[in-house]
């Protein structure tokens, strides 16, 4: 089912997540997806007729293009401003290189007594094109929208509670007791809503690995340390028994995969199928060092910290200047058990390009990971779209005696699934 544009009551899934993210509540699966905007490849708005992938649109337009130098040489805020709750984001696939017409090739005559400018194709060899030719861009067109929203409240009464305190100071300090207290809600609803656009994205990468619609997004490193070394050795003896040795090979594995991030490849995100004229066209991405943000799970950092190689358990060593710890990814416990653990229904672009809904944002399966151990991603992968932030307050009600302050959010969380990140897991 498509991302529903109008705006979706979420004051129900916030409060769920805050309930898990303060330990108020034990892990249990959280469904994001109608609460993610996975980006559509197309909205029915009407085309335009030049490149005829482009719609008649829309609130912003984000332009996905950055230059390449060829080699062998961390949340991103947007907003779409209080009007619009939908962005699209425009991305050019690579192209193929053109014969040479400069010079007579094994392939074609092009310098030849009587021939012109490439009015020659019937003759056997025969030229390249007239210069005239044309040489369109091949775009994609996708369209992140949609709003999740919720409020919270204030009251303060005007003079109920000054019978239980002794002086002006004891009541200023109550109200702003009570406004901090408020503050720190918000905090938590805020932070809650960017763990869940992680979750969703994280979770992205897992089902469109496993579906083969990203080539090595996903990497399970209990697996690929037993790969490597010919050894059979479980999550949890690799974490305890050898974890000098999986560490090494955790450092190791993460600087890799950041150093190939940055070649400009087919590998790391979904390249949607484009076909023009009989030829596949493909989306090609790279993350330069200074667009790449790491998030990892800080326990394990400590501990590698704490006992062997502290030299290069930092991510100055990893040459990735964007990172942030996490103590916990979606449930705060007590102890340790749950707290690297992730179970969670995303939102999730449809790839099967043999499907009638293929390009439109679907509900993906549950994604249930014991251990998550970081997630690599692009600048441009996941983002807050923050669209509204208000504070209104009411007159005094005249009978009770009490003021209201409303405060009102609305967001939307967005993940492109064409944009590079790799999740780096443990299972057995």
């Amino acid at each position: 089912m498509a991302r529903i544009y109008t705006p979706k009551d979420a004051h129900v899934l916030m409060n769920e997540l805050v309930k898990q993210a303060t330990g108020q509540q034990a892990i249990r699966v959280i469904d994001s997806s109608s609460f993610i905007s996975a980006g559509e490849l197309v909205i029915g708005t009407g085309m335009e007729n030049v490149y005829n992938s482009l719609s008649c649109l829309v609130g912003r337009t984000w332009m996905a293009v950055r230059p390449y130098e060829a080699k062998i040489t961390l949340f991103q805020a947007a907003n779409t401003d209080l009007y619009t709750s939908r962005m699209r984001k425009i991305s050019y696939y690579a192209k193929n290189a053109l014969p040479s017409g400069w010079f007579n090739t094994d392939l074609y005559t092009n310098l030849k007594n009587g021939y012109t400018n490439g009015q020659n194709t019937a003759s056997d060899p025969h030229s390249t094109k007239s210069m005239w030719e044309q040489d369109q861009s091949i775009m994609m067109e996708m369209f992140f929208g949609g709003s999740s929203t919720w409020q919270d409240c204030i009251t303060r009464y005007e003079n109920q509670v000054k019978t239980a305190l002794r002086n002006e100071d004891e009541f200023i300090r109550l109200i702003n007791g009570m406004l901090v207290e408020k503050y720190n809600d918000v905090a938590s609803q805020k932070e809650a809503y960017n763990r869940m656009v992680l979750l969703n994205a994280m979770a992205t990468r897992y089902l469109l690995t496993n579906k083969g619609a990203i080539a090595n997004g996903a990497i399970n490193l209990t697996a690929a340390f037993n790969a490597k070394f010919g050894t059979a050795y479980t999550s949890q003896q690799l974490r305890t028994t050898y974890l000098t040795d999986f560490l090494s090979f955790l450092v190791s594995t993460i600087k890799q995969y950041s150093n190939l991030l940055t070649h400009r490849s087919l590998n790391f995100h979904w390249s949607p199928a484009k076909n023009v004229d009989g030829t596949d066209y493909y989306l090609l991405r790279h993350t330069p060092k200074s667009k790449q943000k790491l998030m990892m799970y800080e326990p394990l950092f400590i501990e590698a910290t704490a006992q062997v190689l502290p030299e290069i358990f930092n991510p100055e060593y990893l040459e990735i200047k964007n990172y942030e710890g996490v103590d916990y990814w979606q449930a705060l416990e007590g102890g340790l058990t749950n707290n690297p653990a992730m179970n969670v229904i995303p939102a999730i672009p449809d790839t099967d390009s043999t499907s009638p809904t293929y390009g439109t944002q679907i509900k993906g399966d549950a994604v249930n990971i014991p251990y998550v151990v970081g997630f690599l991603f692009d600048d441009d992968a996941i983002m807050t779209d923050f669209q509204f932030e208000g504070a209104a307050s009411t007159g005094l009600e005249a009978r009770k005696g009490y003021r209201n302050t409303w405060l009102t959010f609305a967001k939307n969380g967005i993940n492109d699934a064409t944009e590079n990140a790799i999740l780096f897991y443990m299972a057995d």
